[in-house]
């Protein structure tokens, strides 16, 4: 869930929805491996039926990526299907070529199976992906995503970025979105970039 605290703390993630200036930034400060956006790089999850997956499972395809978690009450539900509107939106041959890819930042909770129902609600063919606490923060770094644990009176909610990161075939950072993006602004992207 998106809160003052979150923005306060995210600012720097966030800054990525300006665009230019910190993929700037990144571009100059990337270390190696990385995309020459300085966003992306290697991980290792797990998808929802317990298979690991691997960032070179999407190889040749265009990714949508987006951090977030199940219990989320509206940033990652609306991010996720404004994804699954904006490839409805495409043709069918430019359909085959993107893979959306939700990668939860609350493993505790969102084991495989629970990843794998929650995204059974979208029409759309979505990858969940979950892994240990280790394999969550290795990736999160790799896309500059900021998340973090608040606790409440029920237990607890997690703070994060809600970036929607465009990944083209060979893994490189080309665009983004935040989950307030129309699912118009998404599909006139990727008609332009797949």
């Amino acid at each position: 869930m998106l809160t003052r605290r979150t923005l306060m703390w995210a600012a720097p993630a966030a800054v990525v929805a300006g665009g230019a200036g910190l993929s700037g930034y990144m571009l100059l400060h990337r270390s190696p491996g990385h995309s020459p956006g300085g966003i992306g790089g290697p991980f290792t999850l797990v998808d929802g039926s317990g298979k690991t997956v691997t960032d070179a499972d999407f190889a040749g395809k265009w990714m949508l990526v987006y951090f977030g978690y199940t219990h989320c009450p509206d940033a990652c539900p609306t991010a996720l299907q404004d994804m699954a509107n904006a490839v409805d939106m495409l043709d069918p041959a430019q359909r085959k070529k993107v893979a959306i890819v939700f990668i939860t930042v609350d493993p505790a909770r969102d084991t495989p199976a629970v990843m794998r129902d929650y995204v059974s609600n979208f029409a759309a063919p979505i990858v969940p992906l979950s892994g240990s606490p280790e394999q969550i923060a290795k990736a999160a770094k790799e896309y500059r995503v900021y998340y973090a644990k608040h606790p409440t009176e029920d237990g607890y909610e997690m703070d994060h970025s809600s970036i929607i990161y465009v990944m083209n075939p060979e893994g490189d950072f080309v665009a983004n979105f935040t989950h307030e993006s129309s699912p118009k602004q998404i599909a006139a992207k990727l008609h332009a970039l797949v």
